[in-house]
């Protein structure tokens, strides 16, 4: 299965698999696919770890990192301290906060705020891009990718430099364009149906629409994203002129991930419509699983979303505490329970990570055979 994506990276398969557990990254790219370290969640020194990690046991098998680096955020280029970014955040938010949480038994004594949940903005800045880029491009990494928008002209510049492909996400056409002009190598095609950020249109009508809106301004790779668990989907993309695939829900419920229990058990039962695009965990639009937490911020009561990052400032403790209050058998924290995923949760399955690699390829093979027969039969 050779397209532009396999020779980029080396691979055997053109299959990306976007997943923040190291172990999921690891089992993909030794089995032939390429696994993409989701990086957000770790400051420096804890990428350090994780790629150190990973360089250890992924038998020298390429991967990639992804970084979080958003275009637009409260108070971007306004050097704000923490404490003059907490302060931002309108106490009636805390203050819901904490009844919704005491309300389904969870403690919620001292939730407002701390130096740990606006660490994360730090990570956002110019010095902390830089620092997280210095820690990849120290380790053998073949890709680097960004979220949110087109990332500062120094990381791609670095990334050339470091003879590194760097990609983006992308949710419409004018985003693809703006993105291939400031020199990105690898376009995501990152479509409604994904879990996470993502815009509003289908992969249906995005990932044929950025192939063609690219197509006079500079030709460059495109996966397809957004629901895709399937081999059927893997080569539904590639017929709609992808050079491949990235996915991230598929690899939550394997047996190397690291998602909360109570949130896999849901995952296993939940349908397509039990997912919600909601801007109450990070203040952007991203798809997640729905749960009473969702309910209570669309209520009348709520005081509304905030803008990133102080919403994700407001829910990250939230959700650290209903995670070990559900991990515990908690109840209400189970019914609060919630992570991002894509409609492709309705398909989702227990198994392992390599398993996934090679049922998708196969079933990808399967499903193009088929279509060439039936090409054949009719000619």
């Amino acid at each position: 299965m050779k397209t532009p994506v396999t020779e980029m990276f080396g691979v055997e398969f053109p299959l990306l698999a976007f997943s923040h557990c190291r172990d999921v990254v690891v089992a993909v790219s030794r089995a032939g696919g390429f696994g993409v370290l989701g990086a957000a969640g770790y400051d420096p020194r804890e990428l350090e770890m994780e790629l150190k990690w990973i360089d250890d046991h992924i038998g020298g098998k390429p991967y990639g990192v992804d970084l979080i680096v958003p275009e637009k955020f409260e108070g971007k280029g306004e050097h704000l301290d923490s404490a003059a970014l907490l302060a931002r955040i309108p106490p009636q938010h805390w203050e819901f906060t904490r009844r919704l949480l005491a309300q389904y038994g969870i403690d919620a004594e001292n939730l407002d705020g701390s130096a740990e949940d606006l660490a994360v903005v730090n990570r956002f800045t110019d010095e902390g891009v830089e620092a997280s880029l210095d820690v990849a491009f120290s380790h053998p990494i073949k890709f680097i990718a960004n979220a949110l928008g087109v990332p500062p002209q120094f990381m791609i510049d670095r990334a050339h430099r470091e003879g590194v492909p760097i990609g983006a996400l992308v949710g419409a056409e004018k985003h693809a364009v703006r993105q291939v002009q400031a020199g990105i190598d690898l376009l995501i095609a990152q479509s409604y149906e994904a879990g996470g950020h993502t815009g509003d249109i289908g992969g249906m009508v995005l990932t044929p629409a950025v192939i063609e809106a690219i197509r006079d301004v500079r030709r460059v790779p495109v996966v397809a994203a957004g629901g895709i668990v399937t081999g059927r989907q893997m080569a539904a993309a590639l017929a709609l002129g992808a050079d491949g695939v990235w996915t991230g829900s598929v690899w939550l419920t394997t047996h190397e991930a690291e998602t909360q229990p109570t949130v896999k058990e849901k995952f296993l039962v939940a349908s397509a419509s039990d997912t919600v695009r909601s801007r109450f965990r990070t203040g952007k639009p991203a798809r997640q699983l729905r749960t009473a937490w969702h309910d209570a911020w669309e209520s009348r009561e709520s005081p509304g979303p905030l803008p990133m990052p102080l919403m994700g400032v407001v829910s990250q403790e939230a959700f650290r505490r209903i995670d070990a209050a559900a991990a515990k058998g908690n109840p209400g924290a189970q019914q609060l329970a919630s992570y991002f995923v894509g409609q492709g949760v309705t398909l989702l399955k227990a198994r392992p990570a390599a398993e996934v690699v090679y049922a998708m390829v196969e079933e990808a093979a399967d499903t193009l055979e088929r279509l060439g027969k039936l090409i054949a039969a009719s000619v």
